[in-house]
């Protein structure tokens, strides 16, 4: 197995063109457990951690840039407030020396369904920078997930950064998993309320061949808070359209049985998951200020 170190960005790059097979390496974290068992044996490993642009990250006007080197606990310990979702499933990775090591680029990159960054990733609005050295793209984390352990990187490129949105209102992300930490989730959901669009984006891991977006949910329950004036109120939805908010969630999805859990389990798990992140989210809305009263 060879071992390329590169000291910076165009190095890097210049290694990928060359030899695109070679299997890039940040956090390792999900790579180096398929070394360690045997699952994998890449010829080239092109380890990135060298590379100082990858592992900064800087707050932009309306997002967050997160380099493909900067760890889960940075975005727990920096990036909590402007994305609240994101940091929230942060905190649900691995073992604390996980978190220290683990990038959401490489949960990209990895591409599992199971992935704890996706579903927050889709929420907020976020897109992925990649580069090869034919120039520079930004994909849309949308379309970035082709099938399970598979992305819409070409041979030649890698993942630079990814572009988180600034939340504009209350996120929320849970899982479920066989225990309380330490486990792959049998399924995950994110919720983002949006004031400002008034609209709400939701998103669920683990309960298809690659996390989703369950966009018939959203246009239903944004067209409930319109009708009910919700926004303007801060009413919380009725409990039946919420109820059908979930619902319409979970048919969004195609699970499957496998070890972690059953089809049907994981059905009804997300269907308590999106309500539950709909009445978190909702009540840590601002109080809404009565017209004509002082802000």
């Amino acid at each position: 197995m060879e071992f390329l170190r590169p000291a910076t960005w165009r190095e890097a790059l210049a290694v990928k063109a060359a030899h695109p097979e070679a299997v890039p390496l940040a956090g390792g974290t999900d790579l180096m457990v398929e070394i360690n068992f045997d699952r994998r044996r890449p010829e080239i490993l092109l380890d990135l951690t060298r590379v100082p642009e990858l592992r900064a990250w800087r707050a932009e006007p309306d997002a967050v840039r997160i380099g493909a080197c900067v760890p889960y606990r940075t975005v727990i310990d920096r990036m909590a407030t402007e994305l609240p979702a994101l940091a929230q499933a942060a905190r649900t990775v691995g073992s604390p020396q996980i978190r220290n090591r683990g990038t959401v680029a490489g949960n990209l990159g990895s591409a599992s369904p199971a992935g704890d960054a996706h579903p927050a990733l889709l929420v907020a609005g976020a897109r992925v920078e990649v580069a090869s050295a034919r120039g520079t793209r930004s994909v849309p984390v949308e379309e970035f997930y082709l099938g399970p352990k598979r992305n819409a990187l070409a041979p030649d490129e890698l993942i630079h950064s990814v572009v988180v949105q600034r939340a504009t209102g209350p996120q929320q992300f849970a899982k479920v998993g066989s225990r309380n930490a330490m486990v792959i989730a049998v399924c995950a959901v994110a919720l983002a309320l949006h004031p400002d669009t008034r609209t709400v984006r939701t998103a669920v891991g683990s309960a298809a061949p690659t996390p989703l977006r369950a966009t018939g949910a959203e246009e239903f329950l944004t067209g409930v808070l319109a009708e009910g004036d919700h926004w303007a109120t801060g009413r919380p939805p009725p409990p039946a359209a919420a109820a059908r908010f979930a619902e319409l969630v979970a048919a969004a999805c195609s699970p499957i049985d496998d070890v972690r859990g059953s089809a049907d389990y994981r059905g009804h798990a997300v269907r308590v998951l999106a309500r539950r992140t709909l009445d978190r989210a909702w009540r840590a809305r601002p109080t809404p200020t009565p017209e004509g009263a002082p802000a």
